[in-house]
């Protein structure tokens, strides 16, 4: 008996410390990149090039979830209860995918697969994606870089690093996802404006 009263009253603790002094539990919220989608024009007929895009890559506590902001330069946080309802990686690796599509450089655009049967596959990382509050506002901080290499020779043709800040109006966390996709929509037009078109006599 006295058992049975001891798990009940440590149920009744764990319950209480969940739903805490309002009584209600609290559920995160999710977020999303809700990013642009380019035009999709068809590749122009001399173009017989492929191009496969590995998934971004990114610093481990980017993964982790949690939307991060930073309070100095050294102290990285996490929001409890803001999260992201996909990963960013992906949401930024599909956007490469499209805007590689838009632009015409490439007869097909596809994911990596691991298979060689692309001429060409670009690998980037998505390396800030973070609120930032130790400076004057709030702002954001979006930084990627990326690399276009050739299969056939395994050389690198092409490289590129962007990033970028963004001032946040609207001092919450659905204001800072909002300049989050505003700031990583620019960086990866800005990050892409280089990327040239494969020359014919390359393959």
């Amino acid at each position: 008996m006295k058992k049975r009263l001891h798990a009940f009253a440590l149920m009744l603790g764990i319950v209480t410390a969940l739903t805490g002094c309002g009584g209600k539990l609290r559920y995160p919220a999710y977020y999303t990149l809700n990013l642009p989608a380019p035009p999709d024009p068809p590749a122009a007929e001399n173009v017989r090039t492929s191009i496969a895009v590995r998934e971004f890559q990114s610093p481990n506590y980017l993964r982790q979830g949690p939307i991060v902001y930073r309070k100095t330069p050294e102290e990285i946080g996490f929001y409890e209860y803001h999260r992201w309802a996909a990963d960013p990686r992906t949401l930024v690796t599909n956007a490469v995918v499209d805007h590689l599509r838009a632009g015409g450089q490439f007869s097909m655009v596809s994911m990596y697969d691991g298979r060689p049967n692309n001429d060409y596959v670009f690998s980037g990382k998505l390396e800030k994606l973070e609120e930032v509050d130790y400076e004057s506002g709030v702002k954001v901080e979006v930084a990627m870089s990326a690399q276009i290499t050739r299969v056939a020779t395994g050389a690198t043709v092409w490289s590129n690093a962007v990033s970028g800040t963004g001032t946040v109006s609207q001092r919450n966390v659905r204001g800072v996802v909002s300049e989050m996709n505003r700031t990583v929509d620019l960086a990866i037009n800005k990050l892409l404006s280089t990327v040239p078109a494969p020359q014919v006599n390359e393959r």
